[in-house]
């Protein structure tokens, strides 16, 4: 499969390094500028779940593609919480990864390198969000939709469209790993802390909006029914 890869990568106008397990990938990754990664879940000695965790570990922030025969929604959400910004079941067409690959870099490369909505701060450089300069833990693809619903702040984003820029499709996704990631993000952004919230357009999408501080200040106090 790789030197099928780096064959029609080469076709494509690609320079490729090809390696054939995970500690080679990172003595690449310390020689060489890389702008991409596609990875195969299951390498000799490191799986690619591993080599994603140690390459974000490092501090790089390229895309990462994950290769895979293992198409269950606990291995795809444990595959991108592990670093990954796509997931490609085998088989595939190549011409299919080749698309999801120039997605990945055209997501990359675009955008503002810093976006501030309310008093979150995202940082698309370094991949790190903050709210009043301390730092919001998000995983890297929490990062991903923070900065899709920050980029169009105050305008719905549909749920297609947000399959399609993170996920790099939505025939083929579950719904709900969307919804799943929706509400992690939700806890993580305190709408009194961060003058902020997610709603939803029910079965449309999500936007991301301003909170009124008196709103804000009705959400953090629990109303009298509640307390009771």
């Amino acid at each position: 499969m790789a030197r099928l890869l780096r064959r029609g990568l080469d076709a494509e106008g690609y320079d490729v390094i090809a390696v054939d397990n995970g500690v080679d990938a990172l003595i690449a990754l310390r020689d060489h500028p890389v702008d991409a990664m596609a990875v195969d879940v299951m390498l000799p000695g490191m799986s690619g779940f591993e080599l994603c965790r140690r390459v974000r570990e490092s501090g790089r922030t390229m895309p990462i593609l994950l290769l895979t025969a293992r198409d269950a929604v606990e291995d795809r959400v444990f595959g991108l919480d592990s670093g990954a910004d796509d997931y490609l079941t085998k088989p595939f067409a190549f011409a299919e990864l080749a698309a999801r690959l120039r997605a990945l870099l055209r997501r990359d490369a675009s955008g503002k390198p810093t976006l501030r909505v309310g008093k979150l701060t995202i940082d698309s450089l370094e991949h790190k969000a903050s709210v009043d300069g301390k730092q919001v833990a998000f995983s890297p693809r929490e990062f991903s939709l923070v900065r899709l619903l920050a980029t169009h702040a105050g305008e719905m984003v549909t749920r297609s469209d947000i399959l399609d820029d993170i996920w790099g499709g939505h025939e083929h996704i579950d719904q709900n790993v969307l919804d799943q990631y929706v509400s992690y993000v939700r806890r993580k952004l305190d709408a009194s802390a961060t003058g902020i919230r997610i709603t939803t357009v029910r079965g449309l999408g999500y936007r991301l909006e301003p909170v009124e501080a008196h709103d804000a200040a009705a959400e953090a106090e629990p109303s009298a029914e509640q307390r009771r």
